[in-house]
């Protein structure tokens, strides 16, 4: 009878686990201005799920990844669209919307993605919105020097991609 139990408990661990969906942890790294940025952050994916507008709502802040709030440190001040962030560390999350999204840096450190305090809002920032021409399966944060001081900060997933332009001062 214990052997069985033990057997059964073992089988019935293995099968959760090979079908635990869980958003592996990503990072997205760059050297702009010869400054090193980074991003931290879970990558949840579509697995056949409706995403915008769906599991990720219009007109509500969203986490922006899946797990622990998306982590974003540099080595230097920056313009991010317009908003002056100081060298630190800091959480991103975005506010959705179907013509319109927002960048928010936030200056809270460390807590669970669900965990949001807008009144540690460092301030907000619009991001360009385009389409992909293809599905995008699993959500992705990228950092990308575009010459000199300057780069990108772009998010794909679904259909959506999302950018905002990085100054390093």
């Amino acid at each position: 009878m214990k052997l069985t139990m033990t057997v059964t408990v073992l089988l019935l661990a293995s099968f959760c686990s090979a079908h635990a969906q869980v958003s592996p942890p990503a990072a997205a790294n760059a050297t702009i201005g010869g400054k090193k940025l980074s991003i931290s952050y879970s990558a949840p994916s579509m697995r056949g799920r409706k995403i915008m507008g769906g599991l990720v709502p219009y007109g509500e802040w969203w986490r922006t990844g899946a797990d622990s709030a998306t982590m974003f440190r540099t080595e230097a001040d920056l313009d991010i669209g317009g908003l002056k962030v100081p060298k630190g560390a800091y959480s991103i999350y975005t506010l959705p919307g179907a013509k319109e999204w927002q960048l928010i840096v936030n200056k809270q450190t460390g807590q669970f993605g669900t965990e949001y305090d807008q009144k540690q809002d460092l301030g907000r920032v619009k991001m360009n919105l385009t389409q992909t021409p293809a599905p995008v399966e699993k959500f992705k944060i990228e950092l990308l020097s575009t010459g000199g001081n300057k780069g990108l900060l772009k998010m794909t997933w679904e259909r959506t991609e999302l950018s905002v332009p990085i100054t390093v001062q």
